[in-house]
């Protein structure tokens, strides 16, 4: 990339030198031509009035310097008769073409060239009468030099202004490659799983900006990841529910040989039922996203809860009670109701003792869902707090569900060991 855009900068200034440099270079040698043709104009002017009076009176005239000798070294002045000869100065023996040109009296100057020379006569007249002609010439070697010289000149300035383009885009490609080249590394440090990059920032606007929608996005797939790997630590918490129901009623079935074995098969068959069912309801709260929620179907959830309960206490010889004092509507994910449910029951068979109670009332604006047990009083103890052997992680989870839904899940009493969930009232 440093490459191309030095070239493209340098082809930018070369394109840009030409287009400038060409008719630069045309007007300079047109100016050069009129300068020599002027030249040329000025010294023979000179010398016609200087020998006028000699060529008016037939004597031999007397050719002064045409100027300055060091600007003028290369000019040859001379004075020519009406037939052609040479009377003074420097020049052919004989008159050419331009000479005779100018005797005719038809035009005022008469320029052209003569072999390698530029040569400029004009007539000197006396009233109308054509009494000589003065020839100057100048060698074309002399024109092609000055303008050589100039072109030249116009070629070291334009090698001189690409070669500062150059350096220039040398320069500021560097400054502009270089955070390009570390957003890059950045980018590349990302897509290795280094999700604590960051990208500097280079104060150019532009770039700046993709390095800003970089760091977001390396935020957001930290965050996610870590979520995704908190919510599968927790969640695998959550199967050992069903897994431990299941288990009880096979140890159960064991320890009584004399019982129906048919009974211990379809409650087994609940329970995997049950698993299957833990197993899509994680899954499919793991991929949906916050949206227009349905109408919770209470009834049939805590007819699922009563399900689950018998499974899992009745091996203990404990019970449940459902209560419901006139619960309002709510609109919430089934799903997520469910494991939070699944895990205050888990949590009250596991540490808890007696019989569970869970009321589902009205709480204002909201609906509680109160799960309590018969167990000891848990004190200061934070329950939503994991603890080395795991107590509190499934109850983690439960309150990151809840609040998913836009509830809550506290620990309304401690004693007895009382969890409430609640549930924004859906309105009216």
């Amino acid at each position: 990339m440093r490459r191309r855009i030095i070239s493209l900068t340098v082809l930018a200034a070369l394109v840009s030198t030409v287009l400038f440099a060409l008719p630069l270079g045309i007007a300079a040698t047109r100016y050069y031509r009129d300068d020599s043709t002027t030249e040329l104009e000025r010294a023979a002017d000179t010398v016609a009035l200087a020998v006028s009076h000699a060529l008016d009176a037939g004597l031999a005239p007397e050719v002064p310097p045409p100027g300055d000798e060091d600007d003028d070294a290369d000019l040859e002045v001379g004075v020519y008769s009406r037939d052609g000869r040479l009377l003074a100065g420097h020049g052919p023996a004989a008159a050419g073409p331009i000479e005779r040109q100018a005797a005719s009296a038809t035009v005022d100057v008469v320029t052209g060239s003569e072999g390698d020379d530029l040569v400029l006569a004009v007539p000197v007249l006396s009233g109308s009468q054509v009494t000589g002609v003065v020839r100057a010439a100048m060698p074309q070697s002399t024109l092609t030099v000055r303008i050589a010289l100039t072109l030249h000149g116009m070629a070291l300035l334009a090698a001189a202004a690409i070669g500062a383009s150059w350096l220039l885009a040398r320069r500021y490609t560097k400054r502009l490659v270089q955070p390009l080249e570390e957003l890059a590394a950045a980018a590349g440090r990302l897509g290795d799983g280094d999700f604590s990059v960051r990208s500097p920032r280079a104060g150019i606007p532009e770039i700046d900006q993709v390095g800003e929608t970089l760091d977001a996005t390396a935020a957001r797939i930290g965050e996610t990841l870590e979520r995704e790997r908190a919510f599968s630590a927790e969640a695998s918490h959550q199967l050992r529910t069903p897994l431990t129901g299941l288990r009880l009623q096979l140890e159960a079935a064991l320890e009584t040989p004399a019982a129906d074995p048919y009974a211990a098969i379809r409650a087994g068959i609940a329970s995997a039922d049950r698993l299957e069912r833990t197993i899509e309801d994680l899954l499919a709260l793991s991929r949906e996203r916050r949206g227009q929620r349905a109408e919770l179907n209470l009834g049939r959830l805590l007819d699922e809860l009563r399900q689950a309960g018998e499974a899992l206490l009745g091996p203990q010889g404990r019970s449940l009670r459902i209560l419901l004092e006139d619960p309002p509507p709510t609109h919430a994910a089934a799903a997520a109701v469910r494991q939070v449910l699944g895990v205050l029951l888990d949590n009250a068979a596991t540490h808890g003792r007696g019989a569970v109670t869970v009321l589902a009332r009205d709480a204002g604006d909201a609906l509680a869902i109160d799960v309590a047990d018969e167990g000891p009083d848990l004190g200061e103890t934070d329950p939503f707090a994991t603890t080395p052997r795991g107590h509190g992680i499934g109850l983690r989870l439960a309150r990151g569900l809840a609040e998913a839904e836009g509830g809550r899940l506290r620990l309304s009493r401690p004693d007895p060991p009382t969890f409430t969930l609640l549930l924004p009232a859906a309105p009216a």
